[in-house]
């Protein structure tokens, strides 16, 4: 079988659940206290694409970025990938998601990603609304409403992100 590596950069505003959805990914756990990431946090996880291709995320976790000028190029650098997250509960993170990917694209080129809306166990609290999810699902095929505490969609939108990496 075939191991491929690839750098993966989970990016996104604070507090939207990076973290908590890379623990989930990569250990299957959640923790309810809040952690700020400082600089970059690395972990892997051999994921199985098909029978003859496997590949090994290294996901790093960069620090919350509202703003893409002062997230750190360096980090960037080597990147296959990414993930975007943003947080349902908040407005605000959708358009510095937008505002991230935008900036990334002009950098890194058309590389493959996914979008996490994250904490759809709180959907009750959401701000973002239908309309704004409908907006983004047009522009963005690859959008999984996930959930780093009870799991809800987070195997899938890791494992399509593999599936686009591997082709």
């Amino acid at each position: 079988m075939k191991v491929l590596q690839k750098k993966i950069c989970v990016l996104g505003d604070f507090g939207v659940g990076k973290t908590s959805l890379v623990g989930r990914f990569v250990k299957n756990e959640f923790s309810d206290k809040y952690l700020t990431t400082v600089g970059v946090k690395m972990d892997t996880k051999l994921v199985k694409v098909d029978d003859t291709i496997s590949i090994k995320l290294i996901l790093w976790d960069i620090a919350g970025e509202n703003s893409f000028k002062r997230l750190s190029k360096m980090y960037l650098r080597g990147a296959a990938g990414f993930l975007l997250v943003l947080d349902g509960t908040r407005m605000s993170t959708l358009d510095a998601a937008l505002d991230i990917k935008q900036a990334i694209l002009a950098q890194q080129g058309d590389i493959p990603f996914v979008v996490f809306v994250n904490k759809v166990d709180l959907k009750d609290q959401w701000e973002i609304k239908n309309k704004d999810l409908a907006r983004l699902q047009a522009e963005e095929s690859q959008l999984f409403l996930t959930s780093a505490k009870n799991g809800e969609q987070v195997e899938e939108a890791f494992g399509l992100l593999s599936q686009l990496l591997a082709s």
